[in-house]
């Protein structure tokens, strides 16, 4: 699958860049995409949750009121979970979250992930690029030149470039990522991927193995 490169205002450098059919044309796994994203999700969960249980809680142990006479249903304990300040019933307990997923199928998630991206014509790929200093301005004419500043971007940088990164911090829809960080969920969050010329070569080394 052949490519135009832009460049960062948006026009065609006459280069072409050949993406593989292996990474961007496959049929995608939908199941294997939705394991991915499903062990990414639940990786981000922290699992520090905690309720206090009605042994947890602090309060006198005394009984409250007699057992027999009142009317009422029988009550021993002002932590019991029917009295407002109680325990909590069955309450979340601290988790671990994160799930195992093998290599092979992350590897499918992602390539099925480029290219259903691909086929909506949803990548792009830039010439390489780089800022003298950060400056967020600078990182949006490139967003704006590529009709970019108003939908979710995620670029993918061959190598760190901690100015282009600094430059797009502040922008909410906008993600700077090396390729060796790709991953299907921010493939697939994002309205338009935006490979940087020298980063094609790495992505697909990566899931071609």
């Amino acid at each position: 699958m052949e490519i135009a490169v832009l460049d960062i205002k948006g026009k065609e450098t006459g280069r072409k860049a050949n993406l593989s059919d292996a990474v961007f044309a496959i049929e995608p796994n939908n199941h294997a995409v939705y394991l991915d994203v499903k062990q990414y999700l639940a990786n981000q969960r922290q699992g520090t949750h905690k309720a206090k249980e009605r042994a947890e809680i602090v309060g006198s142990t005394r009984k409250i009121k007699k057992q027999k006479g009142t009317g009422t249903a029988r009550a021993g304990s002002i932590k019991s979970p029917v009295f407002r300040g109680g325990g909590r019933i069955f309450g979340p307990r601290p988790r671990n979250y994160s799930l195992k997923l093998n290599k092979n199928v992350k590897r499918l998630a992602r390539k099925s992930a480029l290219s259903i991206k691909a086929s909506e014509s949803a990548v792009t790929v830039l010439e390489s690029f780089s800022f003298d200093q950060a400056k967020t301005k600078n990182f949006v004419a490139i967003l704006k030149a590529l009709g970019l500043d108003t939908k979710k971007s995620l670029f993918v940088l061959a190598e760190e470039n901690q100015n282009v990164y600094l430059s797009s911090r502040n922008l909410e829809n906008a993600e700077v990522i090396i390729a060796s960080e790709l991953s299907t969920y921010k493939i697939l969050n994002a309205n338009k991927v935006i490979l940087i010329e020298g980063a094609v070569e790495g992505i697909e080394s990566n899931l071609s193995k």
